[in-house]
């Protein structure tokens, strides 16, 4: 039988390991596994990605493309006039009401860091990026210790169970910011 050519298949795996690990956490993650959510053969799984650090990459890269959205679709980072830390504490609210599913995925992903070597420079991106479009808006410094509240907030909200205390995060991100 001859190989049918079928160019969303990386992109098919990619999306299964993201349901997997959303479903079974990381412990539930083999190859084996996202090829049956994904409905292809084993061995393309094998094919697209030799490790599964590389494709816990491939799905940490793209899992963290929920926040960058939320920035992107907002856009108040380019108006001067706009008060940096109601933005911020206005985009973490955004995010947090979202899919919650997919946020704790995003996390899960982020966190495997911190025993998958291969997974640090994408979960560096993040916050680089995240620190990347402050830094017109203030100094570099700064910039990082907004992205690091922000994700320490997070965390907090996620691990906790807690709801969203949007007046509290933006207090704390005024403080950090240097304007209160």
């Amino acid at each position: 039988m001859p190989r049918r050519y079928d160019p969303e298949r990386r992109q098919r795996i990619i999306e299964a390991a993201i349901r997997v690990v959303g479903e079974k956490g990381l412990a539930g993650l083999s190859h084996r596994s996202v090829a049956a959510a994904a409905d292809v053969p084993l061995g393309s799984t094998t094919y697209h990605f030799k490790t599964l650090d590389e494709l816990m990459v491939a799905a940490l890269r793209q899992a963290s493309e929920g926040f960058a959205k939320v920035i992107a679709s907002r856009g108040g980072l380019e108006d001067a006039r706009t008060d940096l830390a109601t933005e911020l504490a206005a985009w973490m609210g955004e995010w947090l009401a979202g899919d919650r599913t997919g946020v704790e995925l995003e996390y899960e992903l982020y966190l495997a860091a911190l025993r998958r070597p291969a997974l640090r420079p994408v979960a560096a991106e993040w916050a680089d990026d995240v620190a990347r479009r402050l830094a017109h808006r203030t100094d570099p410094v700064t910039a990082r210790a907004l992205v690091a509240l922000m994700d320490g907030i997070c965390l907090q909200v996620l691990l906790t169970g807690a709801e969203y205390d949007e007046a509290y995060a933006r207090e704390m991100l005024r403080r950090v910011a240097g304007g209160g």
